[in-house]
C-alpha cells in the first residue's frame, strides 16, 4: 500500500512534470494491483481492456465495485442524477474516507488560506437527510464545511434566501473575510438571481467557491466571467473560484487559480485522450482520464470521464503553481448529464 504519510507532506502544488510522472506511474501501478487483488469484477475488466485501462466513469452505475469487505464500509456515496437515471454507487472505508476529507482540505487551504473563515453555505440543509447514503451534493457540502466556521444556510428548504439570516451573518462578520460555497447553477438560480429581482445587494468581503457543471449555465448563456462579474457585483466578493470533481474521486478536486485555469495537485494527475482512439494528446480537445491516489475502498483511482476538456499547460501556469493545468469544455455529445448544478431539479 502506498505510504500516504509520506504523500500527505509533499507540496500541493510543488511537483515538477518529470517528478511527477514517475511518481504516479509507480503509485497507480501500486494501487492497480491492490485493487485487481482485492475487487473481482475490476480484475476481470481489466484482464479485458488492459491492465493500465482507466475504468469507464458510468461503470460505477452498473457494478458494486469494492476493493474491501462490505462490512467495512462505513458510507456510501451516490453521484447527481435526474429523475429516473441511474446513480453511481461509491463505497467508502474509514481510510478512504478520512484521506479524502484531509486532501481536501490541504488543496483548497492553499486558495482560501488555513484559517477556517465564517461560512455561509448557499443551499438548503434539506440537502442533508440520509446521513449514511450521502448524494454528491450533500457530500460535497459536507466537505467543504469542515473548512469553514459558523456555519450558516443562506436557503431556505424552499431553495428561498433567507434574509434575515444571510443578513445577520453579515452583521456579524463586517468587515472580515468570509467563505461562500454552493453549486454553480443554484448559487445563480436561487442566490444570485433571487437577489437581483429584490434588488438587494450585499457587502461580503473573501471568496466564493462553487463547482458542479455549466450545462444549465450554458443554457442560460452564462459563462464563467459573466458569473463571476454578477457575483461580485450582487455580493461584494472579491475572489471567485470555480472546481472541477466528481464523486467518484471525492476530496481530489481541481481547483479553478488565479489565471482561470483548472489544476491537478500532488493527490491527481490527468491525461486528455484522443476521442476515437484513445491515445493521449497534447494542446487539443479531448476526453478526460483523471487519476487519484486516494481511494483504495474501491477502485477510483484512474476513471475516464465522459468530460471533453484541453490541456493547458504543464509547470508553466503564471499563478506559479507546477503541474498540468487545463480546461474543461462540458459533456461530450450523447453522454448523459451530471454534476451537482447541471442534475438539479426543483421538487
Amino acid at each position: 500500500m502506498l505510504d500516504y504519510q509520506k504523500i500527505f507532506e509533499l507540496p500541493v502544488f510543488g511537483m515538477k512534470r518529470d517528478e511527477k510522472d514517475a511518481f504516479f506511474r509507480s503509485a497507480l501501478s501500486e494501487l492497480t494491483d491492490h485493487h485487481r487483488d482485492n475487487c473481482e469484477a475490476y480484475r476481470r475488466i481489466t484482464d479485458v481492456a488492459g491492465r493500465d485501462s482507466p475504468l469507464p466513469v458510468r461503470l460505477f452505475k452498473e457494478y458494486e465495485l469494492l476493493s474491501v469487505p462490505r462490512e467495512a464500509v462505513i458510507k456510501t456515496m451516490t453521484s447527481s442524477g435526474t429523475t429516473g437515471q441511474a446513480v453511481s454507487r461509491i463505497f467508502l472505508d474509514r481510510d478512504t474516507s478520512a484521506r479524502q476529507s484531509k486532501a481536501l482540505s490541504k488543496i483548497v487551504s492553499q486558495f482560501i488560506g488555513k484559517t477556517r473563515l465564517p461560512m455561509l453555505i448557499v443551499d438548503s440543509p434539506a440537502v442533508l437527510k440520509d446521513r449514511n447514503m450521502f448524494s454528491a451534493r450533500g457530500a460535497g457540502i459536507l466537505g467543504f464545511s469542515m473548512l469553514g466556521r459558523d456555519l450558516t444556510w443562506a436557503l431556505d428548504e424552499n431553495m428561498e434566501p433567507d434574509m434575515t439570516i444571510i443578513d445577520n451573518f453579515s452583521k456579524k462578520h463586517e468587515g472580515e473575510n468570509v467563505l461562500l460555497f454552493g453549486f454553480t447553477f443554484m448559487i445563480w438560480q436561487h442566490f444570485i438571481q433571487a437577489l437581483v429581482s429584490r434588488e438587494e445587494t450585499l457587502a461580503f468581503e473573501g471568496i466564493l467557491v462553487h463547482g458542479g457543471g455549466w450545462k444549465k449555465m450554458a443554457d442560460q448563456s452564462v459563462d464563467n466571467e459573466r458569473f463571476k462579474q454578477t457575483v461580485r457585483d450582487v455580493t461584494g466578493i472579491g475572489r471567485v473560484c470555480n472546481y472541477y470533481g466528481m464523486v467518484e474521486q471525492t476530496g481530489s478536486i481541481f481547483m479553478e487559480c488565479e489565471q482561470g485555469h483548472l489544476h491537478a495537485s500532488v493527490f491527481s494527475d490527468i491525461r486528455i485522450l484522443d476521442g476515437q482512439n484513445f491515445a493521449p494528446v497534447e494542446q487539443k480537445r479531448g476526453l478526460i482520464e483523471c487519476a487519484s491516489l486516494l481511494p483504495t475502498s474501491y477502485p477510483g483511482h484512474r476513471l475516464l470521464t465522459e468530460d471533453e476538456g484541453e490541456l493547458l499547460g504543464v509547470d508553466d501556469c503564471p499563478c506559479g503553481r507546477a503541474g498540468k493545468y487545463f480546461r474543461v469544455y462540458g459533456r461530450v455529445k450523447g453522454a448523459e448529464i451530471r454534476g451537482c448544478s447541471d442534475t438539479y431539479e426543483r421538487r
